[in-house]
């Protein structure tokens, strides 16, 4: 297997859900990645760090700006120059869009949501989740190139302390790739890392009561230093934007520690959030099914029991 990584950046940094794909792209075969865009020529060498044994890189005007258009034809050109017979995704709004105009291009299979990858006889199989994240699907592909979308969340980078060649190519661009243009782009503010990238994370459910509670669970992150996620039903009634939501329709995160309050355990959230390193739960309800997966599990009021936590965090700080 011969992978080429879509290695998607923001703001002069390498997105960690792509890391995360090199790396395992990286466990499996040899592995290349792929920077398009304006400053990619810079990340070369975070990209080499993580694995990446040459990146391609096309800093082509026409990709300038975060549209998926120029970007398939871009990333069909590097894979006929790389050679590659697999192209991996780590899950994002924009390579989602990316990923399916590729496979159309190029006439290619693509699996999404996966959650693990492996090389079985020479051959990439790729598992997905399935009725409700209850079981685990074998996924495979008729021909090559194979195109594969990883869940957000899924693979943690792993330093190599490697370096990179640098190819750089150039694309040619479809007269519709570039009829759109950008006019302007806009970000939340943020005062914390988002949840994707914090190692600690501290979530609201309904057992909060009211999207007034919220700052609850935002002064003990705040204390932690960590991000503040949600569930579902809480980003549905408005509480909460949709950007925090950890769940099946949400964003899956591995934190190093994720805090659970008020919110009861169902298996929509728990395929978010199951993969973190400690979960502690907080719920008033002792048969919350939460309780079950947890690794830490307080039967009390949220109201009463985070901020004597904020407190004493605090303290020790």
């Amino acid at each position: 297997m011969k992978a080429l990584v879509f290695l998607e950046h923001h703001g002069g940094a390498l997105e960690k859900g792509a890391l995360g794909v090199l790396s395992k792209a990286v466990s499996l075969g040899e592995t290349v990645g792929v920077l398009l865009g304006e400053g990619a020529a810079e990340l070369v060498a975070q990209a080499g760090a993580f694995g990446a044994t040459k990146v391609y890189v096309s800093e082509q005007p026409d990709l300038a700006s975060p549209l998926p258009q120029p970007r398939v034809d871009a990333l069909a050109a590097a894979v006929e120059a790389s050679g590659a017979d697999t192209v991996l995704f780590g899950a994002s709004v924009l390579a989602a869009d990316v990923a399916a105009g590729l496979a159309a291009r190029l006439g290619a299979g693509l699996n999404w949501d996966l959650t693990d990858l492996s090389v079985d006889d020479g051959e990439l199989v790729g598992k997905r989740p399935a009725l409700g994240d209850t079981v685990l699907d074998d996924v495979g592909w008729k021909e090559t190139p194979r195109l594969g979308m990883v869940r957000a969340g899924t693979f943690d980078p792993v330093e190599t302390g490697g370096t990179a060649e640098v190819e750089s190519f150039e694309a040619s661009f479809s007269d519709f790739s570039t009829l759109a243009t950008l006019l302007e782009q806009t970000q939340e503010a943020s005062s914390g890392p988002s949840i994707e990238d914090a190692d600690i994370i501290v979530a609201g459910g309904r057992g909060l009561g009211s999207p007034e509670a919220f700052s609850l669970v935002e002064e003990l992150a705040a204390a932690l230093g960590g991000a503040v996620g949600a569930t579902r039903a809480v980003v549905d009634a408005g509480w909460y934007p949709y950007s925090t939501q950890v769940g099946q329709t949400g964003k899956t995160v591995s934190p190093k520690l994720y805090i659970a309050c008020g919110i009861s355990g169902a298996i929509q959230h728990k395929v978010g959030m199951q993969g973190s390193g400690t979960i502690v739960a907080i719920n008033k309800d002792p048969n919350a099914p939460i309780f079950d997966f947890c690794d830490i599990g307080v039967v009390g009021d949220v109201h009463q029991i985070v901020p004597k936590l904020t407190e004493l965090v605090r303290a020790r700080g």
